[in-house]
């Protein structure tokens, strides 16, 4: 299993994925064996005792060997500069050069059955096709997001290097996996002679890491508190841009239906917090309702979740064919959530599917204003729907890694022996 985003890295829902699978394969008797990067390839490491307690568990579970790996846009560049040809497809480029190396000592020591790797990042695919060509092993590659999608990537040299690797997947690989309907739908097209080679395995959440938190849940402050509306994980400007949302508020608390005594959003750790200033500030007083928050390490991050009075999800229409991997873990919270996205994405369909009808466009501040106020009052009164015990179930990691054992066991049996 070729991974990049995996402990002691901090953040991103990658992680999770790959961990998910790591712990639970082995219930449907596969064994895995991770190749990531060196940890100073990361940008950042959880350094806490937490993050401690994640490297040794993931190590813990299955054996892992890490190749050595540069970030270009942090050790090779000269005065924040560095050649362009450095990173492509990604910054991680130079992690091909030990991985290959590494993967083949790793298939002569333990004779795996599989090669499965993981995008992004790009290299990750590069790796396992090397690994693939010089095996004969089969290659499952697994797609978390669109490697091509419209206007990305925006650069024509990385554009061009992604349509290859992405043909060279389609054309070598025994299988894709994409995380959506219509990520599968917009790949089969581009690739129609590899269509049926291509199966859906959405995200999901780590029913573990959630009863630990609800363990260690700290009892609710006193008092009065304001109604805390919680978004966490990355907002990217040109995908979740909350703009219309912010419009949104400072139009409320304007009219005085809001204020900071009786309602607080959360932004956690959103990679963009200099961007999410900017346009904070365009509103005068809108800070006092409005919070830019550190990342936390996971558990923490899914007891704040936990402890919120409602979380927040932003999707644009342009990503109608991705779900962010949070979906899976606000459902698990059984938290009640607002979804600001196109009402024709895979990120709507998903939470109708759930029962949660609690959606506005992103992009029309009075529409997210009207269903702002609606979602407050069926918070508030308890009537926010929340999804079902069999939905929320259906989306547990270790579902979605049976679901991948059962596809490994198709690929390993048509094998010639």
């Amino acid at each position: 299993m070729i991974a990049f985003h995996y402990p002691p890295l901090q953040g991103g829902s990658g992680i999770q994925r790959t961990l998910g699978f790591t712990r639970h394969l082995a219930q449907s008797g596969w064994e895995p064996l991770v190749l990531t990067v060196s940890p100073g390839a990361h940008e950042r490491i959880a350094a806490d005792a937490a993050g401690a307690a994640d490297r040794q568990s993931a190590e813990n579970c299955c054996p892992v060997h890490r190749a050595f790996a540069l970030d270009t846009g942090r050790h090779l560049a000269v005065g924040g500069r560095y050649p362009g040809l450095l990173a492509l497809p990604d910054r991680w480029i130079s992690w091909w050069l030990s991985a290959v190396p590494a993967g083949l000592r790793l298939i002569r020591r333990y004779r795996p059955h599989l090669i499965w790797s993981t995008y992004p990042i790009a290299t990750a695919h590069l790796v396992a096709l090397a690994l693939h060509r010089a095996s004969g092993l089969p290659w499952i590659a697994d797609q978390r997001d669109p490697m091509l999608d419209t206007g990305y990537p925006e650069d024509a040299r990385k554009r061009r290097l992604h349509a290859w690797i992405e043909h060279r997947t389609a054309r070598h690989c025994a299988a894709t996996v994409c995380t959506t309907p219509g990520a599968v739908r917009a790949l089969g097209m581009r690739h129609p002679q590899a269509a049926h080679r291509i199966h859906l395995i959405g995200n999901g959440y780590d029913d573990t890491a959630f009863r630990a938190a609800e363990l260690a849940l700290p009892p609710p402050p006193g008092g009065r508190q304001p109604f805390t509306l919680l978004h966490s994980g990355v907002i990217y400007p040109s995908e979740r841009d909350p703009a219309p949302l912010l419009q949104a508020l400072a139009r409320l608390q304007a009219q005085g239906v809001i204020d900071a005594a009786s309602f607080r959003l959360i932004l956690r750790a959103s990679g963009h917090a200099q961007y999410l200033k900017l346009l904070i500030d365009r509103h005068p007083g809108l800070d006092r309702l409005v919070q830019l928050a550190p990342p936390l390490a996971y558990r923490d991050a899914l007891q704040e979740m936990l402890a919120a009075d409602g979380l927040l999800l932003l999707q644009a229409a342009n990503c109608n064919d991705q779900i962010p991997a949070k979906l899976y873990e606000y459902l698990r919270a059984r938290r009640p959530v607002l979804a600001l996205t196109d009402a024709a994405g895979d990120t709507a369909n998903a939470l109708r599917l759930a029962g949660i009808d609690t959606i506005a466009p992103l992009d029309r501040a009075d529409a997210i204003a009207a269903a702002l106020c609606r979602f407050l009052t069926l918070a508030q009164q308890g009537a926010a729907p929340l999804a079902g015990a069999a939905a929320i179930a259906s989306h547990a990691r270790a579902a979605r890694a049976r679901d991948l054992a059962a596809l490994f066991d198709t690929i390993h049996d048509q094998e010639p022996s």
